[in-house]
């Protein structure tokens, strides 16, 4: 029995080792394709070339409304995390190893929107630790309202909309101030899947994931389930009066 224990030690001390050395030599590529990509491309350059662009909205002409509807959908405690939500990181993993494949990133909006910066949709784990030390970075280099503007101003929202001000102008020929409590709940539903949530292409699976961000911001207390309803009704009413 005490010869059991003994395999049974050593096996796991092998297995923690291995994982040290995997999870090593992930992390030291990461460092790598980040130390490449802030080189080729400074940070605080690329984050001007952001704020340059033509169409570029500051936070305060965006309803706070839709800033609610993002940060809800997006990344409920973006601001108490510091680039990175390691409640968010441990229930993504949860969900990657039932499902055995990579179903759920758990990043936030720093962790994207420095995704955008920089990097491709690939899904590699030295590809999401590069992401974190670039968040890391910007949480760093920016206030918490610069991110998330920097961050509606670089996603992209289908139809070949790639800031806010294009996708309200575009989805509903609008400035982006002139946008109702229901087009702004849209809108921040969008680039969680752009190509199938389209209200061009797919209005019903739209109107969908606007209930789902509306029911996301009940959960975080920026609405009430009464206030939701009756915006759900309303886009349902604003929809039906646009057939006749």
């Amino acid at each position: 029995m005490k010869k059991f224990w003994q395999i049974m030690k050593a096996m796991v001390l092998a297995v923690f080792c291995m994982g040290l050395l995997v999870g090593g030599t992930f992390t030291w590529k990461g460092w790598q394709l980040y130390r490449q990509a802030v080189e080729e491309r400074p940070l605080m350059q690329v984050v001007a070339e952001v704020q340059a662009a033509e169409n570029y909205t500051r936070l305060e002409q965006l309803p706070d409304f839709y800033l609610n509807a993002v940060v809800a959908v997006e990344d409920k405690r973006f601001y108490r995390h510091d680039g990175i939500d390691p409640i968010s990181i441990c229930r993504a993993v949860l969900a990657d190893v039932r499902a055995g494949s990579f179903v759920e990133g758990g990043s936030t909006i720093t962790q994207q929107l420095a995704k955008n910066l920089y990097f491709t949709q690939e899904k590699k784990l030295e590809r999401k630790i590069a992401e974190v030390f670039v968040a890391w970075d910007l949480e760093e280099l920016c206030e918490k309202d610069e991110i998330l503007e920097l961050y509606v101003n670089d996603i992209y929202f289908g139809a070949g909309y790639y800031c806010i001000h294009d996708a309200a102008q575009g989805y509903f020929n609008k400035l982006p101030a002139d946008l109702t409590d229901a087009e702004c709940a849209l809108l921040a539903g969008l680039p969680n899947a752009p190509s199938v949530y389209n209200p061009k292409k797919n209005p019903e699976l739209a109107a969908q994931r606007q209930q789902q961000v509306l029911k996301r911001m009940v959960k975080c207390n920026m609405l009430t389930p009464e206030e939701a309803s009756n915006l759900v009704i309303l886009a349902q009413l604003l929809e039906a009066f646009e057939t006749l």
